[in-house]
Order: structure tokens, then sequence, then C-alpha cells
């Protein structure tokens, strides 16, 4: 049974970015398998990456997590 968590939407924004993981990667200075186990959510991404992402996808930083209200 999984039950991890899904904290933050990456993979979701990718897609509707119509950007890779591996151009994310490149992007922000990180090796393609960071980014990848980002988008699984097997691990999180630190406040400052986060914000570096949003930064090279022109979106804000909201966007990246999962609302925790509705």
């Amino acid at each position: 049974m999984n039950d991890r968590i899904k904290i933050n939407r990456l993979k979701v924004v990718l897609a509707e970015k119509e950007v890779s993981q591996k151009q994310l990667a490149e992007m922000v200075g990180k090796a393609p398998n960071t980014i990848t186990r980002i988008c699984n959510n097997d691990s999180q991404p630190t406040l400052k990456l986060l914000r570096e992402i949003a930064i090279a996808l022109d979106i804000d930083i909201r966007e990246l997590l999962v609302p925790t209200k509705e």
C-alpha cells in the first residue's frame, strides 16, 4: 500500500507547460534523477529549489504545491 503523501504537483505542472523533466533539470542546474524523484514524490524539494523551479517555469510557487484548503 502506498501511504506516501503527495505534496508537490511538479509532474502535472511540467505536463501543462510542455517541459520535460530533463529540460527542467538543465534549467535549474540539477541532475535529471533529482527532478524525477521530486516528480514521483519520492523526495521533496527544498524551499530554495522550489523557488528556482517556479522562476524557471514562470509560475507562482503555490502552483507547485497541493493546496491545503479549497
